[in-house]
């Protein structure tokens, strides 16, 4: 049986394996990305701008309001998320990915299970996240813990309205 870990980012070593875990999963995303979806420099998913949020992370989503998780399977980083503060009380994650080498353990429920213990230890009380709606998968998974769907915010660009959903939990 594999030994399976998710804890809190530390150190360098630990910031250098969430972004690798990023950059694999944004060569995951746009190689899943369906055909006829917006591809443009504002896209956020752009390979520019999001390796510039990499060097950030630390910064981004630094203790005590802020995390970054990473989950291992024998010792081998194999999933990671982030989460930060949005307004007083409430968080947003995003960036949750498991390797395709760490699939097939529960990971994803793992790690999601484990971020909203900290964020309750921190404080939060409702926490929320947006995705893309053909990742249906993730969709499942979050919707069995409790997460529902929420509006979109106001302004929410027109051309992602019908490819991008938001959910929200309450920590309480």
């Amino acid at each position: 049986m594999a030994e399976i870990t998710v804890r809190l980012a530390s150190d360098k070593h630990d910031f250098d394996a969430a972004r690798t875990l990023c950059l694999e999963w944004l060569d995951w995303h746009w190689k899943n990305y369906p055909a006829g979806w917006p591809r443009d420099d504002d896209h956020p998913m752009n390979p520019q701008r999001f390796k510039v949020a990499l060097e950030a992370l630390p910064d981004l989503y630094k203790r005590p309001l802020g995390g970054v998780l990473i989950a291992s399977v024998d010792g081998k980083p194999a999933g990671c998320v982030m989460y930060g503060e949005a307004s007083t009380g409430v968080a947003e994650f995003n960036r949750m990915f498991v390797s395709v080498s760490g699939r097939g353990h529960g990971l994803g429920r793992k790690i999601l299970n484990r971020m909203v213990e900290q964020m309750i230890a921190d404080g939060y009380t409702r926490v929320f996240f947006s995705s893309a709606t053909f990742l249906t998968h993730a969709r499942a998974m979050y919707e069995a813990a409790g997460f529902v769907l929420m509006p979109q915010p106001k302004g929410f660009p027109k051309k992602l309205r019908d490819k991008v959903y938001f959910m929200e939990r309450l920590l309480t």
